[in-house]
């Protein structure tokens, strides 16, 4: 009988893990700490292992702050589609103010943590929280502009990790900034190309023309060629701080042209394989880039 209650039990936690996972979109949480991190180690400061898991911890609660503020606003749009019908809220596996208390006190230890870094890195990441929900969120089903509004909070994670480490802004964590917002672009509308019938069934925009067509291939091209330029430009000596070696710069120029490789192939064949081998091509690029970055640094 007591082994009966344990499983019980032990299942039951398991589904509110599970379910918490599932409102904080812990993958898409913890790549965007991994950001932060990358950002963090590349300012010039000497290290700091208790701040460092603070903007890990105060990153990860304003991330999935976000996503659960999202989740609670799309509820109904959620339901009808087959990727997210199976969230913790549509699914009915969670009340909407249970997770709305989940959203706030996410927001509330984010921002406490954060700004025990300093203001300014608290700023960048409520200001985040804000635009994620406040704005993109809404036009998402008004306008395919919305993926460039998402694009701001989205680029914040690289450049709020210097910010936390110097507690200034300029022109380092601004090419940081670039860097990410750029890279966006070819990343959602690959992912919005896969996920296009499933993402009119909710009424979401996501695509520049509104089309799987050249017009969105073409574009995903153009934003794949400015990610890439600015990624390398830290190796010119105009960026302040922010330095890169020229075989850095030549390994990053080289992922930039395998993930461009893969753009010109969803242009040629405008297929939703070709738009996941880009979406593939593009999480390796941003995750190697940054890891790049952070080891020429160190070497």
């Amino acid at each position: 009988m007591k082994t009966a209650v344990s499983t019980t039990k032990s299942t039951s936690w398991s589904l509110v893990f599970s379910d918490f996972k599932e409102i904080t979109k812990a993958r898409l949480a913890v790549s965007v700490v991994f950001s932060s991190l990358a950002g963090y180690l590349l300012a010039p400061t000497s290290f700091s292992l208790f701040s460092l898991l603070l903007l890990a911890f105060g990153g990860y609660c304003m991330v999935g702050a976000s996503n659960a503020f999202n989740q609670i606003i799309e509820r109904d749009l959620d339901a009808l589609m087959n990727r997210t019908k199976n969230r913790p809220i549509p699914s009915g596996r969670m009340s909407v103010n249970k997770a709305l208390s989940i959203a706030i006190l996410l927001t509330i230890l984010g921002v406490v943590s954060l700004y025990y870094l300093n203001a300014k890195t608290a700023m960048f990441g409520a200001i985040s929280i804000f635009l994620y929900t406040s704005v993109y969120t809404p036009l998402k089903t008004k306008t395919p502009l919305a993926v460039f509004v998402g694009a701001f909070p989205g680029a914040i994670p690289f450049m709020l990790g210097w910010v936390a480490a110097t507690n200034e802004f300029g022109i380092e964590p601004g090419t940081l900034f670039m860097i990410q917002f750029f890279w966006q672009f070819p990343h959602f509308w690959a992912l919005g190309w896969m996920l296009d019938e499933d993402y009119k069934k909710g009424g979401f925009k996501m695509l520049p023309t509104g089309k799987k067509d050249a017009g969105t291939a073409l574009q995903i091209i153009m934003y794949t060629i400015w990610m890439i330029v600015i990624s390398v430009i830290p190796a010119f000596g105009i960026t302040g701080d922010l330095a890169l070696s020229i075989p850095a710069a030549g390994i990053i120029f080289l992922m930039g042209l395998t993930m461009l490789f893969f753009a010109f192939r969803l242009y040629e064949k405008r297929d939703n394989p070709s738009a996941r081998k880009l979406m593939l091509a593009s999480v390796i690029y941003i995750t190697l880039m940054q890891i790049v970055y952070v080891i020429d640094k160190f070497i």
